[in-house]
């Protein structure tokens, strides 16, 4: 079984650069369940209610089932309102930082089109207010707006585009991919959707199928701390959640591994399904290590919330600075998606 590295990364770039905001994730959902499509036309696929994808792959035996998640959406921002200026203000869509998008280029939909912009601080020019007045201007969203490629001199010419309040606001992902590492936004969780495609395709093109029948679990909402509530079938067993791993000061997770968390801000995972994960690591040699984040939750802690009575557990790839301008590595792509495999086969 060999981790396809150039599916791989093909697949996150397409994800990354197919905007997916929480409240307007339908293009990459469609996005995803094309790719699972060109993986294997017998996945059982349908789109809940609330716009959870869900597909199931027959497994080798039924009475264990499990379901791994990753989700579509993104943080981002929605259109608040607009300055007499004729500037959009912004309201952040999950937990954006702001400082992360200062002078970011953004794209908003108006009645004609696509309309581009950056985002700035109210006082932007350095050549004609002080250096204080700049550089300790607090960034937030009080603070800072969108300036518009148009021509615009109030808030009236503002709305006369087409500009309504509550519409989205797509930040530029910027991916590059270079000397074996991963740079953009949105690798949270679209690098992790990257690594459960390529898991599977991996055991597709091994000729088996999974242990127990599988769920491909793919919410829509994660970034509002509700995406992992529904959409799991009622006899799952367990639930791998696949999310990024920030790391950082005091952390032992790293950009070059996969990590194991063991606990986050809703407390710890469950330890028998740890253990597994831990001991497949060792059997099949691949680098995971164990962590605890102290503001993180994921889908999986969601589902538990949600009153389901199943076990779960959380990996994901080391992402350096999460929710801003992101960084990982193929090297934790690649050991990601080959544990989630290794994982899906187990017994």
């Amino acid at each position: 079984m060999k981790i396809d590295t150039d599916f791989l990364l093909k697949t996150l770039l397409r994800l990354v650069n197919t905007p997916s905001p929480a409240g307007d994730t339908q293009r990459g959902t469609d996005l995803c369940h094309e790719i699972l499509c060109d993986i294997d036309d017998s996945f059982d696929i349908h789109t809940t209610r609330k716009g959870v994808l869900v597909a199931t792959w027959p497994g080798l035996r039924d009475d264990e089932p499990r379901a791994v998640s990753a989700h579509i959406d993104t943080i981002g921002a929605v259109v608040k309102g607009f300055n007499p200026d004729g500037r959009i203000l912004m309201q952040e869509v999950g937990s954006l930082p702001w400082t992360s998008v200062e002078n970011e280029g953004v794209t908003i939909n108006g009645k004609n089109g696509p309309l581009r912009g950056s985002v700035l601080i109210k006082e932007a020019s350095y050549h004609l207010h002080e250096e204080d007045e700049i550089e300790d201007a607090p960034r937030n969203d009080r603070t800072m707006s969108v300036r518009l490629d148009a021509k615009i001199h109030s808030a009236a010419d503002t709305r006369a585009l087409g500009i309504e309040i509550g519409a989205p606001i797509y930040f530029d992902a910027r991916p590059e991919v270079n000397n074996g590492f991963v740079r953009s936004r949105y690798l949270d969780d679209k690098a992790c959707l990257a690594c459960v495609f390529a898991a599977a395709k991996a055991i597709y093109e091994s000729g088996t199928r999974p242990a127990q029948r599988t769920t491909f679990h793919i919410p829509n909402y994660e970034e509002v701390c509700h995406g992992g509530a529904s959409g799991v079938p009622d006899d799952v067993a367990e639930f791998l959640a696949v999310d990024v791993a920030p790391t950082g000061t005091r952390q032992n997770s790293d950009e070059y591994s996969c990590t194991l968390c063991l606990a986050d801000a809703d407390g710890p995972y469950d330890a028998q399904m740890n253990a597994k994960l831990k001991a497949i690591a060792v059997q099949h040699g691949v680098k995971l290590k164990p962590d605890v984040f102290p503001r993180f939750s994921s889908d999986a802690k969601a589902l538990w919330k949600s009153g389901a009575d199943v076990r779960c557990a959380l990996i994901g790839p080391g992402v350096h600075a999460t929710h801003g301008y992101e960084r990982t590595t193929i090297e934790a792509l690649e050991t990601t998606a080959r544990l989630i495999a290794l994982y899906l086969l187990s017994t």
